[in-house]
């Protein structure tokens, strides 16, 4: 198998020549491993990476975007970020949030929302074409929960269901819309040649979840199931990301037909690996799950390999339906060996 093959055959739970690998990774791990392999080689074809390969680009052809700080980014929903350095590794933080002083419908209303014809759609399909016939192509971000917090600030954004229903169903139809005519263009110009989307978000803390279900399934589920009826209609598959505590979702998210979940945080309450594989991995199949709080960053090559052995043993227990990745970006304080022995021993061990 090559790896478009492999990582679709994984996804559609079809057999496997070994359990394909993904990587994450901040812009200060490609650094060290580029130091550490050398300059020039190619890092996917060293460690066995499966990988995707993305649908693009897709040029911005909008209005000018607002003038930024020196050293800040703004983008076209106005969002603004400016990078924070933390020692080992520096991260862009979202230092504006564009709708925080909004309190009525009105306010959203002459705010400027994002049109789907400020992109070129007509450069996506060659450079899409050429990545297809070798990697499986992932294309599009739809995350109405996820924007909603980066437009309001988290803490109104938990607020705003409660505090303003209607205000909430606006904001959120506003940015729906948005997400599903861009999408909708996207897959249309790059028809047959995209096998995933993500529709995703992050309901789940460390600790439980963000928000209730009733929550869930008023305000934010119905543009999900949206979302995933168009991915479907294209014949593409839907990839859910969703950190944490998530499992009290999952049947509702499942039963829309998310078909990839990542990633499979299971330290966290309610999602053991073994459990989710039982409940779930006859209809979706499992992206990441090698832990990378404790494990990646502080543990020794052998508990890393010992970890990679535990997740395959589980989540691809029937031999199929996991693609191995960290469950978050690998981050700079995690040793180059730990990675190389994360895929060394996806490698050997993964082969079924």
């Amino acid at each position: 198998m090559n790896a478009r093959e492999r990582m679709l055959a994984a996804i559609n739970r079809q057999p496997v020549d070994r359990i394909p690998t993904d990587i994450w990774a901040t812009g200060e791990v490609w650094a060290r491993l580029r130091a550490h392999f050398g300059e020039g080689v190619d890092l996917g074809a060293v460690l066995h990476i499966d990988g995707f390969a993305g649908a693009g680009p897709v040029p911005y052809v909008g209005p000018a975007l607002p003038a930024s700080a020196p050293g800040e980014s703004v983008d076209y929903w106005g969002i603004r970020r400016k990078p924070m350095d933390y020692g080992l590794g520096t991260y862009a933080e979202q230092s504006h949030y564009p709708l925080a002083e909004a309190r009525t419908i009105d306010d959203l209303v002459r705010y400027r929302w994002p049109q789907a014809d400020w992109f070129d759609y007509s450069a996506m399909r060659g450079p899409t074409e050429a990545a297809h016939q070798h990697h499986a192509i992932q294309c599009g971000y739809m995350a109405p929960f996820y924007f909603h917090n980066q437009l309001r600030g988290l803490e109104q954004s938990l607020i705003d269901p409660l505090d303003d229903p209607a205000f909430t169903h606006y904001l959120l139809g506003r940015l729906a819309d948005f997400f599903y005519e861009q999408h909708r263009l996207m897959f249309q110009a790059c028809e047959g040649l995209i096998d995933i989307a993500q529709v995703t978000d992050d309901y789940g803390s460390q600790s439980g979840p963000m928000i209730g279900l009733e929550v869930f399934r008023e305000f934010y589920k119905p543009h999900l199931r949206r979302f995933i009826d168009l991915c479907h209609e294209f014949g593409i598959k839907v990839f859910h990301h969703d950190d944490g505590a998530c499992r009290p979702f999952l049947p509702d998210l499942v039963a829309m037909g998310i078909d990839i979940l990542n990633p499979i945080q299971w330290t966290c309450p309610g999602m053991d690996r073994a459990e989710l594989k039982r409940d779930f991995g006859g209809r979706v199949c499992f992206h990441g799950a090698v832990e990378n709080q404790r494990i990646l960053p502080f543990g020794t090559p052998g508990e890393v390999r010992a970890e990679v052995r535990a997740c395959i043993d589980t989540l691809a227990a029937d031999g199929t339906g996991y693609i191995l990745a960290s469950c978050h970006n690998l981050q700079a304080n995690t040793p180059v060996e730990n990675i190389v022995a994360m895929y060394d021993e996806a490698w050997t061990y993964g082969v079924r």
